[in-house]
């Protein structure tokens, strides 16, 4: 129970302190993300790899209105408990050669939107989920508003309309849900526990999953996203992209599918066109792209569309390989908007017809850029492979024609992906690439890290896979369970 209190406000206080620590806060951030890590790994250590909530708190917060300060964890929290306490040190360390204006305030929402995240990530009471999913919206804004490129408070401003329309459907359902339980509380296993019928169920998954699909995003709720991640800062397009979008992908998995079987059933089909329509959408939109950080972009919506794919298949493969996929995009898309914007510091542009021959003049660059690529593309022996792989498998196992345009993800990736590492580290150095310098300091400790995990999740998921089974398999039964009752 302390343990998990502790994880949750302990960035929040490090967000306070950071805000008061002037020209330090880099690094009393970095200390405090790096202590949230280390308590994480604690947690995991002492995780039982089995279906149950562990690590529970369950304290009356707004008792009148059957409100709990309610969390746990289990094996599907677990895994994005420990990719955010991962990513918020690698994706702080990522800033340390930039100079930001007002490091204090920067730092400080970074820290803030953890604790929002881990509160999404966490908690078993709705009324608390949705502070968390509010929580981790408003400091992201304001990093990419102000901090942002050109053209930012419009960008932002549809990306704030677009997440705040998505939340308001989502606090109609969870509304909704707490008038139908007898106990009127917001606890997760009472909304678990309701007997909707099918026209409930109906409109309670659209009320959910367009503020899910919004976050993923996943089309035709995407239009927001390329824009805010070219406009964004650096760092903030990592937690968008790293963090940010796994809150959709977690939110179908937790409460979609568990409270409204009988409307997965019924719409899920008509999610999985929408995937697919994604995959191939935004794969094929990424061959035009002539500036790297929107091709990133766009391949972050192929992606997300084969993983949201993979969970409506609704099976054991499927399920695992989003779990997986989750933790291995978050890893990769970071590592290829950092390379990026190690790119953009050096010569100020990311377009790619402006950049050619950086692997002559900073080849380890060049070689972490690599391994980044072949992860992001699926390449068997790093991480990317095991989740599509699962991906795929689950889809086929839905339908055989899914699979095979779903499968497209990963052939375009590829084409697309390694088109363009080749025309930006490749063939002749030109005036802007000629006095390129290579990696240095932190931009060396964050790559190398960055691919130590590539491969080692790649030659070696097993302890990823083991730690998802049992509550993965035992969220399958239970919806399974509910679904036969409703028909």
């Amino acid at each position: 129970m302390e343990q998990l209190l502790l994880l949750i406000f302990l960035p929040l206080a490090g967000a306070i302190i950071t805000a008061l620590a002037g020209k330090s806060a880099k690094i009393v951030s970095t200390v405090f993300s790096v202590a949230s890590l280390m308590l994480a790994l604690v947690i995991a250590c002492n995780f039982i790899p089995d279906a149950s909530t562990q690590f529970e708190v369950n304290l009356p917060w707004i008792a009148d209105l059957g409100i709990n300060f309610h969390a746990g964890i289990d094996g599907i929290s677990l895994l994005v408990v420990l990719l955010t306490n991962l990513l918020v040190p690698i994706i702080i360390l990522s800033s340390y050669n930039h100079q930001y204006k007002n490091p204090a305030a920067f730092y400080a929402l970074i820290l803030f939107m953890q604790t929002g995240l881990l509160l999404v990530f966490t908690a078993l009471d709705a009324f608390l989920f949705y502070i968390g999913w509010e929580a981790a919206l408003i400091p992201i804004y304001f990093i990419c508003a102000i901090w942002g490129g050109k053209d930012r408070i419009r960008i932002n401003m549809k990306f704030f309309v677009y997440t705040i329309a998505g939340s308001l459907f989502m606090l109609m359902g969870i509304i909704y849900l707490y008038l139908q339980n007898p106990a009127h509380n917001f606890n997760i296993q009472a909304f678990y526990a309701l007997n909707l019928d099918s026209a409930q169920q109906g409109w309670i998954f659209w009320a959910f999953f367009i503020a899910f699909a919004i976050k993923m995003p996943v089309f035709p709720f995407h239009t927001w996203q390329p824009d805010t991640y070219t406009a964004a800062p650096a760092q903030g397009t990592m937690l968008l992209s790293g963090i940010m979008l796994k809150m959709g992908i977690y939110g179908v998995i937790r409460w979609l599918l568990p409270i409204v079987p009988a409307g997965v059933h019924d719409w899920g089909q008509l999610t999985i066109i929408l995937s697919i329509i994604g995959i191939v959408y935004a794969s094929l939109i990424a061959f035009t792209q002539k500036d790297a950080k929107r091709l990133v972009a766009y391949s972050s919506i192929a992606h997300v569309g084969l993983i949201s794919a993979g969970i409506f298949a609704f099976n054991q493969q499927g399920m695992q390989g989003a779990m997986v996929q989750m933790l291995s995009h978050g890893i990769n898309v970071v590592g290829l908007f950092f390379v990026l914007d190690i790119i953009f510091s050096r010569v100020k542009t990311n377009k790619i017809e402006e950049l050619g021959g950086i692997a002559k003049v900073a080849p380890q660059l060049a070689i972490t850029f690599l391994i980044i690529v072949l992860g992001t593309v699926a390449l068997p022996g790093t991480n990317g492979f095991i989740g599509e792989f699962l991906l795929l498998m689950g889809v086929y196992n839905y339908g055989i024609w899914a699979a095979a345009i779903a499968g497209l993800t990963i052939i375009f990736g590829a084409v697309y992906m390694l088109r363009m590492y080749q025309n930006v580290m490749l063939g002749q150095t030109n005036s802007l690439t000629i006095t390129f310098t290579d990696i240095k300091g932190t931009e060396k400790l964050v790559l190398y890290t960055i691919c130590a995990l590539i491969i080692v999740l790649g030659v070696y998921p097993k302890p990823v896979l083991h730690l998802t089974e049992a509550s993965v398999q035992h969220l399958l039964e239970q919806v399974n369970q509910k679904l036969n009752t409703v028909n």
